[in-house]
């Protein structure tokens, strides 16, 4: 079973909001119309037809119309997902989504606050082999805003695995925007560091506690490990920013996927998606825009990040 995790780099439909970005207005001067619209949508689909993943997680999807879109562009290039969801219960600019050939048992939004700031967290339940198996699809908040906020998730995204219980098949994946090592990372980026060095994704979750391959791993109940330790350092990365390798998407596995029952990790299989055609020299070849004050759309590219893949068996 293939499970992947993208940020799609804003899939906004063609219908006016209100919340768009000033570039992602339809039909405005910057361009963003049919043509170019239905090309993001078919450069996106060709990249996930690629990898072909049983189930994948989404960021940046702005509406259930885009996503639905997006599912259409993947039907014509002959991959179909019958079960979808958005988590648009808020108003948030983009919003996490996920697409799956398997059916949901359910789906459900966890709020992490009431402000816009924070997206809502998405959680979709599977039952596969008569075993549960529990996705919840992240989007954190960017390095424009401090650590704490990044906590805040982090908390919302721990006390909900601590509900549904220390032995449950949990994945928590997405764009988390930290590092797998982000507490190496933040403490040279004083203005990250407002948490006297505690971060989200590694002391929160507890990944920072586990860096040996999944196979010497033995991770505590209520803790995450993060896959990217189960492949080499240099493969360790889904976005590349000034020419720097960095893991800002993660996928986040519980205690119960390295046990050897019931559906487990694939050791090794985690990897970023790395295709010649995502790549301009050695930068992620991101959707173009014009460099503008108000940037056009070039209708070329893909998205500033990888997407990234891992492997499930079912014994």
């Amino acid at each position: 079973m293939k499970i992947a995790s993208y940020n799609v780099e804003n899939i906004f439909d063609l219908q006016r909001s209100g919340h768009e970005y000033k570039e992602y207005i339809p039909y405005s001067k910057s361009n963003w119309n049919d043509v170019n619209y239905k090309k993001k949508l078919k450069n996106i689909a060709k990249v996930i037809k690629d990898i072909n993943p049983d189930i994948i997680g989404l960021q940046e999807i702005e509406s259930l119309h885009a996503l639905k879109d997006l599912r259409y562009a993947l039907k014509r290039a002959g991959v179909y997902y019958p079960y979808y969801k958005i988590a648009n219960l808020k108003d948030t600019t983009v919003k996490v989504a996920i697409l799956s050939k398997i059916p949901f048992v359910y789906t459900h939004e966890i709020a992490v606050t009431s402000s816009y700031r924070y997206r809502n967290i998405l959680e979709a339940k599977f039952k596969i082999n008569n075993k549960d198996l529990y996705i919840l699809v992240n989007h954190w908040k960017s390095k424009a805003g401090p650590e704490s906020m990044r906590i805040v998730s982090a908390k919302k995204l721990k006390k909900r695995v601590q509900e549904l219980g220390k032995d449950k098949n949990i994945i928590a994946l997405g764009d988390f925007n930290s590092d797998y090592e982000e507490y190496e990372i933040f403490q040279r980026k004083r203005r990250h560091n407002d948490t006297n060095g505690i971060t989200g994704i590694n002391h929160i979750l507890g990944t920072v506690k586990y860096q040996t391959d999944a196979q010497h791993t033995q991770v505590e109940p209520n803790d995450f490990y993060n896959l990217w330790y189960d492949t080499a350092p240099e493969k360790r990365y889904s976005y590349i920013y000034r020419g720097k390798k960095e893991a800002m998407d993660s996928i986040l596995v519980s205690a119960a996927l390295l046990d050897n029952k019931g559906i487990d990790y694939k050791i090794h299989s985690i990897s970023a998606f790395e295709k010649p055609y995502l790549f301009r020299g050695k930068a992620i070849y991101r959707w173009q825009t014009t460099r503008s004050k108000l940037r056009r759309h070039k209708g070329k590219g893909y998205s500033d990040h990888l997407p990234v893949i891992a492997e499930f068996v079912l014994h």
